[in-house]
Order: structure tokens, then sequence, then C-alpha cells
């Protein structure tokens, strides 16, 4: 192949009780990019389309991702990369994760697949680093495998894939404003007190337990965040009202999509996840904040090639 297609899926971190070590990709939304080979060594993107971004490699995620991954390939040929967004910068559903995870997950269709999709994570952690100051893969591991995905360790880096239960659904509603992950991240504490620490690793315990054996009730019970939403949640306007409003229409439970603003809810088949954004959604409207709002099943394949 010369040129290829792909379909790079947005996702949702961190999960309330898994902060940078817990994500899930979502099915129906994401950006595309169309990656071809080129006589020139190195990458050049040639066109962005949907957003404000840089063209020049080594200052777009994207870029920086590829360059990563052919350092550690011997070639005599580059690549040029043309990005579609679909998933606005700063909404919280892995907007520059999905631009790392197309280039590495392109590029390596592209070489014969010389990486297997777990090794690719690292490459695509990489451009994250230049996008947020942390070369976290709670995004881009779920972009790439599908399913769930747990980081078990960074160092080194030991990223397991987890089956989704049949019946799980996503929704997202998406605030029109802007919460960069740089911010998002400077609110937080460097320390946690024993007792916060220990409600949280139960909390990860029990939603990793539940996922493996489809009991949602022990998933509800786990969906809470002890530790960054009560951090993070006072950046996201009408958060507790949206978040009540989630869980007293049925939703399994409700939090924080990755750094926000984007809050997401988890719920038990697709007529409760409906019912669960219309009432997430009427808070926004009573609030008058425009948004976009998705609702989707687990992707179980992660980053795609299409025709």
């Amino acid at each position: 192949m010369k040129e290829v297609k792909v379909f790079c899926p947005a996702t949702i971190a961190n999960i309330s009780c898994g902060f940078d070590v817990l994500g899930l990709c979502l099915d129906n939304v994401g950006d595309e990019m169309i990656i071809r080979k080129s006589e020139n060594k190195g990458v050049v993107i040639t066109k962005i389309d949907g957003a404000d971004l840089p063209l020049e490699a080594e200052k777009n995620v994207a870029g920086v991702a590829a360059l990563a991954l052919l350092k550690a390939v011997e070639i005599d040929f580059g690549f040029e990369i043309e990005i579609y967004k679909k998933i606005k910068a700063g909404s919280g559903i892995g907007s520059s994760a999905a631009s790392a995870v197309g280039a590495v997950f392109g590029i390596n269709e592209l070489l014969g697949k010389p990486f297997s999709r777990n090794q690719l994570v690292f490459f695509a952690m990489q451009g994250e680093k230049m996008a947020s100051g942390t070369a976290h893969a709670d995004n881009v591991a779920p972009g790439l495998l599908g399913g769930f995905t747990l980081v078990r360790s960074y160092t080194p880096l030991d990223v397991i894939r987890i089956e989704s239960p049949k019946e799980l659904y996503a929704v997202v509603v998406h605030p029109q404003i802007e919460v960069r992950t740089s911010d998002a991240r400077s609110v937080l504490k460097e320390q946690v007190t024993l007792k916060k620490a220990i409600i949280q690793w139960g909390n990860l315990g029990g939603l990793i337990s539940g996922l493996y054996t489809e009991d949602y009730g022990l998933i509800s019970r786990s969906l809470h965040d002890e530790i960054v939403e009560p951090l993070r949640s006072v950046l996201i306007p009408g958060f507790d009202a949206i978040k009540k409003a989630a869980i007293d229409s049925g939703a399994l439970g409700s939090g924080i999509s990755g750094s926000g603003p984007s809050i997401f809810a988890l719920c038990k088949g697709k007529e409760s996840a409906q019912k669960v954004l219309v009432a997430m959604c009427n808070v926004l409207n009573d609030m008058k904040i425009p948004y976009d709002r998705h609702l989707s099943v687990v992707n179980p394949n992660g980053a795609q090639i299409i025709k």
C-alpha cells in the first residue's frame, strides 16, 4: 500500500476512579487521516481541516508521534499526512490522542505492521507529551487497542486490554467551553491522604472486576472518583447538576471525561443511555450553554483503516 485512510476514534479517559491509567474507546465519533508514502524522508503535514493547528510536524501532535515511530525504523522514504479533525480540541474526549493514534497506526500499516498495537502506544504517548506536558496513555491506549484499557505500569509500559460488557453504553455531553489539559492538571495535588487512596484503589479494582464479570451493579458502585473530580469539577459550569441528572435518570455512574469539560455517563442498554443523555442535555439547555452530545457503544476495535 502507498496510501491509507484511517479512522481515529475519540476516547474517554480516567473513567472516574482510574486517573491516567484507565480509558475506553468510542465508536461513532473520531477524526480521519489520509497518510501516504513520500520519496522525501521525514513527516510532512500537508493539510489540516477542521481545526487551527500547526502544519510543522515538530509542533503537531500527529507529527511528533509519527517522528517518534520513524526513529525506531530504518527506511529511505517518508510520509505525508492529511488531518481531518472532527473532535474539538480541549473537549475532553481525546482530540490530541486521536491525532497521535491515527498517525502511528497509519504509518505502521504502510510499513507492513512492524509494531504491534501495544507497541504503538509508546510512540503515540510522545505526541501526548507535547500536547499536555505528560506522556500519558489513558487516551491513546484505548484509541489503539479498542475496548477498555488499563495502564498497569508506565515504567516499563504495560497496557492491558479489557473487553466491554455487551450492554454497556457511553454517553457524553460537551459544553462549549474549553478546559485545557495543562490547566486541568495544574489544579491537582501532588499528595493525597492514605484514606482517599484506599477508597480509590478499591473502586478501581471493583470497576475492573465488574467489567470482566459483567456485573453492572459493581460497575455502578465503583464509578466514584475520590481524588481528582472534586478538584476539577469546579472548572465545569453545572457539573454537579448534570451528574445528578444522569444518575437520577438511571446512569450507572457519571463523571468528568478526561480533563473535561465533557461529562460522561455509563449506562446499561441503549434505551437507558438515550434517557440519560436527554436528562443531561436538559440541564445544559436550562443553563443556555451550547453543547455537543454523543451516544456510543464501546468500540472494540480502536483505530481502523476505512475506505
